[in-house]
């Protein structure tokens, strides 16, 4: 077998997680990532069939039968990731309808996923049914798109144009906008599936006063999707105090569809 760390996408985790925890977006144990892998992502650097324990899910999720995730731990530190990685993160296989995890590789001291477990793969199965090419579901606390919720209509639509008039490329990087949720308990089955509905429509949905939940093909799109938000609701929070004397129109957004092939959502440009 290879060594299961120097595996691309362990690499690409363990960075992933690194920028996140520098970026201010994962304090204490706060966030979580999840990776969908395939079979032959897995097989050349850990026994597919020697299960070192099972896990129950607390949910069932029958489209992720036989499916790998590398995921993070419940209660750990991102800061911790790069120096342990195999107590922080997890390789498990879902069986039994999704109610099982197999654990393959990590969590050495003991531990389980993270407590947003259900919600993950609930948003998994939603992205899924989108777009096959799916991998990633990530989630993360930025402090500007936190703040955003306090003091911004939280209607979707509102949301999402505040944050395209911010920056340039907001309405090419999510031009189908970001769906947002009222406060809920979080840890819980109804969030999970609040949130999976909402991934439906769009590929980051806002936790109201707690974070973000971002899908994407891989790390970096997911991470990037997240950065760009936050670096709008940044600008907003800069200036919204402020009278605002320029702005970017819904006739200018109509020529950035345009020249970058985009398509906002349907309704939510004048």
């Amino acid at each position: 077998m290879r060594d299961i760390l120097k595996a691309p996408w362990m690499v690409e985790m363990i960075r992933t997680a690194t920028n996140m925890y520098g970026h201010g977006w994962d304090e204490r144990n706060g966030g979580n990532i999840s990776l969908l892998l395939r079979k032959e992502d897995v097989d050349q650097y850990v026994n597919v069939w020697d299960v070192i324990r099972t896990i129950p899910t607390g949910f069932s999720a029958p489209d992720l039968e036989g499916k790998y995730f590398l995921v993070t731990g419940t209660g750990k530190y991102f800061k911790n990731v790069q120096y342990a990685p195999e107590v922080n993160l997890g390789l498990v296989r879902l069986t039994e309808g999704g109610r099982t995890a197999e654990l393959l590789w990590g969590f050495a001291d003991g531990g389980k996923f993270t407590s947003e477990f259900p919600a993950h793969m609930m948003s998994h199965v939603a992205r899924l049914k989108v777009n096959p090419e799916n991998r990633v579901v990530m989630h993360c606390h930025p402090a500007n798109l936190l703040a955003m919720t306090y003091v911004h209509d939280l209607d979707s639509r509102s949301f999402t144009r505040t944050l395209w008039q911010m920056c340039t490329e907001c309405i090419v990087v999510f031009p189908e906008g970001v769906n947002v949720l009222p406060w809920m308990l979080c840890g819980t089955n109804e969030i999970g599936e609040a949130t999976a509905e909402q991934m439906e429509t769009a590929r980051l949905v806002v936790w109201s006063q707690h974070g973000i939940y971002g899908a994407g093909a891989d790390l970096d799109e997911t991470f990037g999707l997240i950065e760009t938000a936050e670096k709008a609701a940044e600008i907003y929070m800069k200036i919204a105090h402020l009278p605002r004397k320029n702005t970017i129109t819904d006739a200018q957004m109509h020529l950035l569809e345009d020249h970058f092939g985009v398509k906002a959502r349907e309704g939510w440009l004048d």
